[in-house]
């Protein structure tokens, strides 16, 4: 007798609200703080443009290396919803002490240990989505990762207007009030609304269904190199915008925000129906795609001779990151069964470290021409594209 699993997966989407809602709240309380440290150090800090740059290396840097510990330690044990509640509960405390102290180096020292713990929640997050998926709809993991990506990316649409409202009320004081408050909510819906998870299973190397049972170490570097690469110009090409715009294309540097929020408007939509292709179309395929829609938009961006050559290539640059930043997530998971956490922290790593990459590209701009942001760009994501080529996973051993 067929057995009817919709119940099932009812049930499973359910589960992933409270989720959804913490992603919102985690999404928020970055979005509102994050577009204005640089401002917030130089104001209320007092900070020199070298404390400035050591502080804006050392926060992604100690969240690369926190998050990674915690990513290894999340698979090893049943202990996921604590980490995420720990997590939540550092970055309350951070934000909730940045909003009172000013000294340098005390707020140097919150960055590099609870502010860099909170980092984790983000990977964590998708790793804990990731095992309930495979729990409850293993079909519809991609689909899933993508929606909750989605909502991570709404959050990052209204964050910094709601900062700069939080900004002209209350000041940084209130802006970082609220970080606290929202990072205060992500733990109370991780230590009530989420149930804990065992220690997710890895499958054998002959379990049926598994693509790729457990990547070599090779391939799994030559990876998250090309994701690195493929990452960096999603900065470059952002902090590079409103100074080609008004330098090279002789345009207003507040154009940039059209060009920008037309991709943002597109790429939610589009994340969400690759995810939907997920059930059809192969991962690396689509990631491919995108990688390749990502070589073709900066390619015409630094060839274009005006601000309306920008705003028609959007499509394509929304395609690009849709891909990398959403279904890019599932991918890499895909690529250590068993091991989410670890998995979706190496994914994650990619981009703080593809971003530190572009400062020294965009000061090499700043001394030949923005365009030549575009045109190094497009020369990342196509080398970017070439090793994930070159990394096709192996055929399965038939016996």
């Amino acid at each position: 007798m067929a057995v009817d699993t919709r119940p099932a997966a009812r049930a499973g989407r359910l589960r992933l609200l409270p989720l959804a809602l913490m992603f919102l709240s985690v999404g928020l309380s970055v979005a509102v703080v994050l577009p204005f440290l640089s401002l917030f150090l130089d104001r209320e800090v007092g900070a020199d443009p070298l404390r400035v740059t050591v502080f804006l290396v050392v926060a992604p840097l100690s969240g690369v290396v926190v998050s990674t510990l915690v990513g290894r330690l999340s698979d090893r044990r049943p202990i996921r919803r604590r980490l995420l509640v720990g997590a939540a509960l550092a970055g309350m405390v951070g934000a909730g002490l940045t909003a009172f102290v000013r000294d340098y180096w005390v707020l140097l020292g919150l960055t590099a240990t609870a502010v860099a713990l909170a980092n984790s929640l983000f990977p964590q997050s998708f790793a804990y989505a990731r095992q309930l998926l495979d729990r409850d709809s293993p079909g519809r993991a991609a689909l899933g990762i993508s929606v909750l990506r989605t909502v991570f990316s709404l959050a990052w649409v209204a964050g910094p207007a709601l900062a700069a409202v939080l900004l002209s009320v209350g000041g940084f004081r209130l802006v970082y009030g609220v970080a606290a408050g929202l990072y205060a909510a992500a733990a109370l819906l991780a230590a009530f609304r989420l149930e804990e998870l065992p220690v997710p299973t890895r499958p054998a190397a002959d379990a049926p269904g598994v693509d790729v049972p457990g990547a070599s170490r090779w391939r799994l570097a030559f990876t998250v190199v090309a994701f690195v690469l493929v990452q960096c110009p999603m900065t470059l090409g952002v902090q590079a915008m409103p100074l080609f715009i008004g330098g090279d294309l002789g345009g207003d540097p507040a154009d940039a925000g059209l060009v920008l929020g037309l991709c943002a408007a597109l790429e939610i939509p589009l994340m969400l129906g690759l995810g939907v292709l997920t059930a059809r179309v192969r991962l690396r395929t689509l990631i491919l795609l995108g990688a390749g829609c990502g070589v073709a938009y900066y390619a015409v961006a630094a060839a274009a001779p005006t601000v309306a050559v920008l705003l028609l290539a959007q499509p394509a640059n929304a395609v690009f990151i849709a891909a990398v930043s959403g279904v890019a997530i599932t991918y890499v998971q895909d690529l250590l069964p068993g091991q989410p956490g670890r998995a979706t922290t190496l994914f994650t790593n990619s981009f703080p470290i593809g971003a530190m990459l572009a400062g020294p590209l965009l000061g090499i701009a700043a001394q030949v021409g923005y365009r030549w942001a575009y045109g190094m760009s497009a020369a990342s994501c196509a080398l970017g594209l070439l090793v994930l080529l070159l990394t096709r996973p192996r055929p399965p051993v038939r016996a």
